[in-house]
């Protein structure tokens, strides 16, 4: 394994920092509070958490598997592009993956709103209503949701987003269109697969978790489509570098 690169070292002290402010300040719910992606029509959300949201993390586990992530592939991905151009590469996978999550959260929402809406019950009311606590709601919207759609309505209202997965999932992408025949493996399944098989493959199965709700290797509450965001972003990126300033040594 090569030297860790410059970019991909910073990477890991400011997710680690923030990681380690969450613990120490206020029980991590000032930093939630702060820096999490909120949905955004809650009052909670504020523009800059569409960044500061690839810098938290929910746990020791979630932190230590994305930034191993960040090392093992990054590096190598950074020695290619150069700093700056991995940056914005990093940096725009993670937008990517935001914008695709908060898509699929507004369609959910706006969903059970038209519902609501043509049973008479007015927009900014139902709003007010769900800001006035987290698990509030009008009980009469029971009569015209399902416990799903509510489930969905209400909890999509409250949702907060964290994490690098949906960045690194675009390193992942320029990983396996970088260096194709290099072999990877997942730990619980030591089978050597080229890595232009074996990245396709994790995107299709963030893809069937993210049809089914069946997760396959992550936690439930995983974001599977804020990965195949960050992975579709990464992948367009790559095409139009590949076809516009790739060469055999360097993206410059």
């Amino acid at each position: 394994m090569n030297k860790i690169t410059d970019t991909v070292k910073h990477l890991i002290i400011i997710n680690v920092i923030m990681f380690i402010g969450t613990l120490a300040i206020g029980g991590g719910t000032l930093f939630y509070d702060w820096f999490a992606l909120h949905f955004p029509k809650n009052e909670a959300f504020q523009p800059w958490q569409i960044i500061t949201h690839m810098f938290m993390h929910g746990g020791f586990m979630h932190i230590f598997f994305n930034m191993f992530a960040l090392w093992m592939f990054g590096t190598a991905v950074e020695e290619r592009f150069g700093a700056k151009k991995f940056l914005f590469f990093y940096i725009s996978s993670g937008l990517g993956a935001a914008i695709c999550m908060i898509g699929y959260y507004y369609f959910r929402f706006v969903s059970g709103m038209d519902i609501l809406n043509g049973a008479g019950f007015d927009q900014a009311q139902t709003i007010e209503t769900l800001k006035s606590g987290y698990s509030v709601y009008d009980t009469r919207w029971n009569q015209f949701l399902t416990q799903e759609q509510l489930q969905n309505f209400v909890g999509v209202f409250n949702s907060t987003m964290v994490g690098a997965s949906g960045a690194i999932m675009g390193v992942l992408v320029a990983f396996g269109m970088l260096y194709p025949e290099s072999k990877l493996m997942l730990i619980f399944l030591p089978v050597p697969i080229k890595a232009k098989y074996f990245i396709p493959g994790i995107i299709a199965l963030d893809l069937i978790s993210a049809i089914t709700g069946q997760s396959f290797f992550s936690p439930s509450n995983t974001a599977y489509v804020a990965h195949i965001g960050g992975a579709l972003t990464g992948f367009l990126i790559m095409w139009y570098w590949k076809k516009t300033q790739f060469n055999k040594n360097r993206w410059d």
